[in-house]
C-alpha cells in the first residue's frame, strides 16, 4: 500500500524550513506544500530527485528504443555487440 505524503502549509515551512529539509534527508519521501489549503508544490530530498530523474530518463530511453523497433528502425543484438567488440578491441590496443 502506498504510504501518503507528509503535508504541510507553506507557513510551516516558512517558520523552519531547515527542520522540513531534515525531515526529508531522513525519510527520503517528498513532502507536499500546501498553500490556502490546496497542494502548491512537492519538496524532495535531492538524492530522491536525482534518482527520480534518472529513472525518467531510463523510461524516455526505453519508449524511444520501443518506439525505433515498432518503427523496425532498431539494430540486432548481433551487430551491437560486434559493434561493442570492436569498441574494446580499439581501446585496449
Amino acid at each position: 500500500m502506498p504510504v501518503l505524503p507528509e503535508i504541510i502549509p507553506v507557513t510551516d515551512l516558512r517558520q523552519d524550513a531547515a527542520a522540513t529539509i531534515k525531515r526529508l534527508e531522513h525519510s527520503h519521501a517528498p513532502i507536499v506544500i500546501t498553500q490556502r489549503g490546496r497542494a502548491a508544490a512537492v519538496l524532495m530530498s535531492i538524492d530522491s530527485y536525482e534518482r527520480a530523474e534518472e529513472e525518467r530518463l531510463l523510461l524516455r530511453r526505453l519508449a524511444k528504443a520501443e518506439q525505433e523497433i515498432q518503427d523496425d528502425q532498431g539494430h540486432s543484438l548481433d551487430d551491437v555487440l560486434a559493434e561493442a567488440t570492436a569498441l574494446l578491441t580499439n581501446k585496449s590496443a
